[in-house]
C-alpha cells in the first residue's frame, strides 16, 4: 500500500505512454485529469493484488472513443459516480477497488482521477500491460471473463448496461453507443473477484509505469555510456531503427485510426529505410523490408534527444524518432492469447515470431 500523489503522477503518465506502444491518447490530457481530481480530493492509495480480497469487487474503469475528445469535453466527477451506483447496484455490494484496464496515455490515468473522486484504492494491476485498441483484448478474455455486465455513461447523464454474448460483441455495440454520444465516454466493464484478478491481471502495470516515467526523465544524468544505450537498458528494450520521418500515412476506418509512417535512416542506419504500420497502436516494424517486431510485442518510437514517446497521432514530417521493442507479456504469446492480438488478426500476413528472435537473440 502506497499514496500516488501529483510527482507519482507525473511519472506515471511518461512510462504508460512508452507501455501504450504508440496509441492510448495523448498522456497530457488524461494527467491534466487526474492531477486535478487529487488536488481537489486528495491522494490516492494504491494496493498490490495481494491485498485485495478474494472475493472482493474490482472494477476496471477507463474511457472508450477518441482520448482526442477528451480535449473538447472532458470527464466530470458525475459520470463516475453514476458508474458506481450503476455497478454496485447491479451487483449488489460495494466496488472494493479500481483498476486500470491497460496501459497508455488517458486510460492508465482515468482511474486514479475515478479512485480520487470516489474515494476507493487503486490496484496496481491492469488487463493488457500496454494498450490494445479494441476491448476484448484483455488477459480476461483469455481467462473466461466476460465484459459485461459493462455500463457506460456520458457526461449528459446518460447510462447504460451492456449484458452480450461475446466480448466481441461488447466492442461493437459499445463502439457504436460510444459515437453517438459524441466519441467518447466512460466505461466500467470486466468486473471481477480478486481472486480472478490476481489469476489473469499483469501485476505492477502502475509502479512499472512510474518507474520507466522517472528513468526517461533522468536518462540524460547517467554518466555510464549513452543516453540511448541508458534508455534500452532501463526499457530493457531492443534498438530496431532510428530514422527521419519522412511519409506519414493515414486514415480513418470505422472507429480506428490506420496508417503507417516511413523513416530514413540517420546515423549508423543511414542509407536503410523503415516502415512502421499502425492501428492505434503500433502493429508492426520493418527495416529493409525485413519485419524485426509485430503485435503482441510492443513498438514504441521515442524522440531521439528526449526520448519521450511519440504516440501515432503525433508523429510529423521531418521528427527524428527511435524506433524500440519491448517483450510484451508472456500470455499474450500463448495460443490463446495470439488468437485475439496476433499479427492475423490485425490482417498481418505474418506468424508471429518473439522479437528477440526477429532480433537474432540479442539487444541490438
Amino acid at each position: 500500500m502506497r499514496k500516488i500523489g501529483i510527482p507519482e503522477i507525473e511519472d506515471i503518465a511518461l512510462g504508460a505512454s512508452l507501455l501504450g506502444a504508440g496509441g492510448g491518447g495523448d498522456p497530457y490530457v488524461g494527467k491534466l485529469v487526474a492531477i486535478g481530481a487529487v488536488r481537489e480530493c486528495g491522494e490516492v492509495t494504491m494496493l498490490d493484488p495481494e491485498e485485495v480480497p478474494d472475493d472482493a469487487l474490482v472494477v476496471p474503469i477507463a474511457m472508450m472513443g477518441a482520448p482526442t475528445i477528451l480535449g473538447e469535453k472532458a470527464v466530470g466527477a458525475g459520470e463516475y459516480q453514476s458508474i458506481y451506483k450503476t455497478v454496485s447496484s447491479f451487483y449488489g455490494k460495494p466496488i472494493f477497488a479500481l483498476m486500470p484496464i491497460e496501459a497508455g496515455g488517458v486510460n492508465s490515468m482515468l482511474p486514479i482521477a475515478a479512485a480520487a473522486r470516489l474515494g476507493l484504492p487503486l490496484v496496481d494491476v491492469d488487463g493488457m500491460g500496454r494498450a490494445f485498441p479494441e476491448l476484448q483484448m484483455v488477459t480476461f478474455t483469455i481467462g473466461g471473463g466476460s465484459a459485461t455486465p459493462m455500463a457506460l455513461v456520458d457526461e449528459k447523464g446518460n447510462s447504460c448496461i451492456f449484458n452480450t454474448i461475446t466480448n466481441k460483441w461488447t466492442e461493437d455495440l459499445a463502439r457504436a453507443v460510444t459515437m453517438a454520444c459524441g466519441g467518447s465516454v466512460s466505461v466500467s466493464l470486466f468486473a471481477m473477484e480478486g481472486a480472478f484478478m490476481k489469476k489473469y491481471g499483469v501485476r505492477g502495470i502502475v509502479t512499472r509505469s512510474q518507474m520507466l516515467g522517472s528513468a526517461i526523465r533522468r536518462v540524460k544524468e547517467s554518466e555510464a555510456g549513452t543516453p540511448e544505450e541508458k534508455f534500452l537498458e532501463i526499457t530493457e528494450g531492443f534498438r530496431l531503427f532510428k530514422g527521419k520521418i519522412t511519409d506519414v500515412l493515414r486514415e480513418v476506418r470505422g472507429a480506428f485510426n490506420f496508417g503507417k509512417v516511413v523513416l530514413d535512416g540517420i546515423g549508423e542506419d543511414k542509407g536503410r529505410s523503415a516502415c512502421v504500420t499502425f492501428q492505434n497502436e503500433n502493429l508492426t516494424a520493418e527495416v529493409d523490408g525485413e519485419i524485426l517486431a509485430t503485435v503482441p510485442d510492443l513498438i514504441c518510437l521515442v524522440d531521439t534527444e528526449t526520448f519521450t514517446p511519440i504516440p501515432t497521432d503525433a508523429l510529423k514530417y521531418g521528427k527524428r524518432v527511435l524506433v524500440v521493442g519491448l517483450k510484451c507479456f508472456p500470455l499474450w504469446r500463448t495460443p490463446e492469447g495470439l488468437e485475439l492480438v496476433g499479427p492475423r488478426y490485425f490482417g498481418v500476413d505474418t506468424d508471429y515470431i518473439p522479437l528477440e528472435e526477429r532480433c537474432k537473440g540479442g539487444r541490438k
